[in-house]
């Protein structure tokens, strides 16, 4: 598998508290802000030694070598951090649910996930939290996992996939465990892969536009289910700035008015319960439009390591700082302020 993305390769294996808008203080355009420190990234991949080993096991990544997002190295993410201003990531293992079909491997691997990343959180503290994985195709076997993940490893959230063998958030099958996590307060980071059954186009990879696509359709799924409404608890983070949403929102809306969807209010509503990350990433073509359509208190700073490379990490982090579109507030807002009013467990940790 040496080439492949993490994307293709996890593929080929089967695999609502800050509601308020930060108020802008204007940058000119193309003006550099000095660089900022003590960010906090929510859209942070980690793949420890014990997780590796899994994996290896059941055939998901060849013993050494493959994707480059499969050799994880602490040494390496601590280095892109310090390179970037990142104090803390919240690290999270997106794997797809169907790896996960066998009710013994979804015991033993979602565990063994779970505590490899309660034990990066333990040795380095300030430096990490974690979204814990369930077996999503297992409600049962996934409400004892968020017990677990909370109660016992200290997790600062559970990490949902936008989908599960085709099933997208908003379907009953899930409405145990939102029940679980509205009952706890509980964040809910969303990761995509594509949709399946989705044909290929050629040459062009699938996390550039069905990724995106997979989150649009898992954010459009639990606005027309009423999740948001029925969990008002529950706060989710769309990852890679929601994917399409914002930008198709005049689009839903239209859906309401014409053709029996959800009535257009509660979209304008459901638009702004959601988080959303810049692992995007955040541009002046994406900036404005997501900012206007949830204001900077809903927005969360990301990166996508270590499926974006050092040097992506670098441009796209260097690109947020020169953002025209963000006023000094907002970005540190983005940076660092809203993910700890959001994740209180780190926030103890790392200090506001």
């Amino acid at each position: 598998m040496p080439g492949m993305t993490r994307r293709r390769a996890l593929a080929a294996s089967g695999l609502t508290a800050v509601a308020a808008t930060v108020p802008a203080v204007p940058v000119t355009a193309g003006t550099a802000r000095p660089p900022a420190r003590g960010r906090i990234d929510v859209h942070h991949h980690a793949v420890p030694r014990e997780m590796r080993e899994w994996a290896e096991r059941q055939g998901l990544i060849p013993p050494g070598g493959g994707p480059s997002w499969a050799d994880w190295s602490l040494n390496a993410t601590l280095d892109t951090m310090k390179a970037n201003g990142i104090a803390a990531g919240v690290a999270s293992a997106p794997i797809p649910a169907e790896v996960f079909q066998d009710r013994a491997v979804a015991a033993s691997g979602v565990r063994i996930c779970n505590e490899s990343m309660a034990g990066l959180v333990r040795s380095h503290p300030t430096r990490f939290g974690f979204f814990a994985n369930v077996a999503m195709l297992h409600p049962d076997l996934a409400l004892k996992q968020i017990a677990y993940a909370f109660d016992e490893l200290g997790a600062d959230g559970v990490l949902l996939n936008t989908s599960a063998d085709g099933r997208y958030l908003g379907d009953p099958m899930f409405d145990p465990l939102f029940a679980e996590l509205d009952r706890r307060g509980a964040v809910v980071f969303t990761h995509p892969f594509a949709p399946k059954g989705i044909v290929t186009v050629p040459g062009v990879e699938d996390y550039i536009g069905d990724f995106l696509l997979d989150t649009t359709r898992t954010a459009l799924s639990l606005i027309a289910a009423g999740t948001l409404e029925r969990y008002r608890r529950v706060s989710v983070i769309l990852s890679h700035a929601g994917g399409f949403l914002p930008y198709i929102v005049g689009r839903a809306e239209g859906w309401g008015r014409e053709d029996g969807g959800p009535d257009p209010a509660k979209i304008r509503y459901a638009l702004r319960r959601f988080f959303y990350d810049t692992a995007l990433p955040m541009s002046p073509y994406a900036t404005p439009s997501l900012l206007n359509a949830v204001g900077a208190g809903r927005v969360l700073f990301g990166t996508d390591w270590p499926a974006n490379t050092a040097g992506e990490v670098r441009v796209n982090t260097r690109d947020f700082d020169r953002d025209p579109g963000l006023g000094d507030r907002e970005h540190r807002a983005i940076g660092r302020d809203n993910a700890l009013r959001l994740l209180p467990r780190l926030a103890a940790r790392v200090g506001r």
